[in-house]
């Protein structure tokens, strides 16, 4: 069998139907690699592996059954640890929760258990959800599978960092301004927000409820797919609807004003050679706005900051020690932003979301880099990019989050990496409604910027 971090779900589903690969072997070679690399990267904080061992051996008797459920029967995948999963702690990687045992599932865990999904684990965040490094957390920061020393980006990081590394196939993460796209970028997978209020919240601890989604990271645009729809309630989908077909009759706009201003050198160079061999296979690419994306952050601030902390009141008051000071820091910003601001912000959000509706006017998708820096050092707090000095969480923030106010799916695949050896991403925004459209365009996509999740972490697949 080929290693868990050369294997992609799509690959391995009709393998583990037919029987030639076992569930619990899989399981099993997911879970040596969290014994493995997980004192390295900390991309768990619990690892459920007598459950995960009893629901593979479960997985591979129904299947041998005749009873095969779909794509995900059997297949080892991980949770944020903002997401319940019954009899497991949700620690959100805080303090706070230490003793917090789920009653239930989530509403997504459910539909994944239904689809035959193994869980291996939940995995390390930045503490609530609140940042963008997923190092704030009470458990120690995630590192980044290219090069330990840096972030894996946040807040879903761990996640990233255990489907890159091979500690589980896919994952599940959570986006408030950014927090699958932008560790899915600066690790090198993929990863989707899709449509707001199109996949259910319920039974996961609320950052901003306005804002908040909850999405796949996956190795290749296919597998995303195929856990979309298992969290949508659709078990067993249909094959994404874009093997073979042609990048020629794609129109993406390229957001230049704002979104291009501030783009460190080496995404840059990365993501204008992915533009330059879309342009080669035909997509056409033409230049746009959105007009107002200079008030993206401030809109944000004056949503998330008062929901944060209106959710966290209690528990602020009762224990404000247990905290990391960053995070507790920004939560105490949330009591002060006015009643008239927030109203401001929801009438700002309005605005936006028009706006990049008219952006996308005439257009498939609009097309820019999903983080504008590439993965940080830890304990980085600011960066000059263009000569512009701004801090790491902004820089981070700036090109994802205006679309967790829009609501817009977006999605983010690798498209490079940088002269040092970093992942880059490129990110695709769809028409709101129009996930499974979004993700059809991003397959094809995919196919023509490459490089596949394999080459650009270096696997070597065995026979």
């Amino acid at each position: 069998m080929n290693r868990p971090d050369d294997l992609s779900i799509a690959t391995l589903a009709p393998r583990i139907a037919s029987g030639e690969i076992s569930s619990s072997a899989l399981t099993e070679a997911c879970l040596d690699r969290i014994a493995a690399d997980n004192g390295r990267l900390n991309a768990f904080i619990t690892v459920l592996a007598d459950e995960a061992r009893a629901d593979a051996r479960r997985a591979d008797a129904d299947i041998a059954a005749g009873l095969y459920r779909g794509p995900l029967h059997g297949v080892p995948i991980s949770l944020k640890d903002l997401i319940d999963v019954a009899g497991a702690r949700t620690t959100a990687a805080s303090r706070v929760l230490d003793d917090r045992v789920a009653a239930s599932d989530a509403a997504v865990t459910a539909r994944l258990r239904d689809a035959g999904a193994v869980f291996v684990g939940k995995c390390n965040l930045h503490e609530f959800a609140f940042g963008t490094t997923s190092e704030d957390s009470a458990f120690g920061p995630v590192r980044n599978p290219a090069d330990p020393t840096r972030s894996a980006g946040g807040s879903s990081g761990g996640s990233a960092a255990a489907v890159v590394s091979g500690m589980s196939l896919a994952s599940v993460g959570t986006d408030t301004g950014g927090s699958i796209r932008i560790p899915a970028a600066v690790c090198g997978c993929v990863g989707l927000k899709p449509t707001v209020g199109e996949l259910p919240c319920d039974g996961i601890i609320p950052l901003s409820r306005t804002l908040d989604h909850v999405g796949p990271i996956a190795r290749s645009v296919p597998d995303a797919w195929l856990l979309y729809h298992a969290m949508a309630g659709n078990r067993n989908p249909p094959t994404i609807p874009a093997g073979g077909a042609s990048a020629r009759s794609l129109r993406l706009g390229l957001l230049k004003p704002y979104f291009m201003d501030v783009v460190d050198s080496d995404v840059e160079e990365a993501f204008g050679g992915a533009l330059e061999r879309l342009g080669q296979s035909g997509v056409s690419i033409s230049e746009c706005a959105v007009r107002h994306a200079s008030d993206t952050a401030t809109v944000y601030l004056h949503l998330q900051l008062p929901e944060a902390s209106a959710y966290h009141a209690r528990m602020l008051e009762a224990h404000p020690d247990r905290y990391t000071t960053p995070v507790r820091q920004r939560l105490e910003l949330g009591r002060y932003v006015l009643a008239e601001d927030y109203v401001r912000a929801r009438n700002g959000a309005d605005v936006l979301r028009r706006d990049v509706d008219e952006a996308l006017d005439g257009l498939d998708a609009l097309v820019l880099p999903t983080v504008p820096i590439t993965a940080q050092p830890i304990g980085s707090t600011s960066l000059t990019v263009g000569g512009h000095a701004l801090p790491v969480r902004a820089l981070m923030l700036r090109l994802t989050q205006l679309f967790d106010i829009t609501g817009h799916p977006a999605i983010t695949l690798p498209c490079g990496r940088s002269g040092g050896g970093l992942p880059v991403g490129l990110q695709l925004v769809g028409r709101r409604g129009e996930t499974s459209r979004l993700l059809t365009l991003a397959a094809i996509i995919e196919e023509v910027v490459g490089p596949s999740f394999v080459s650009l972490h270096h696997r070597r697949i065995h026979a």
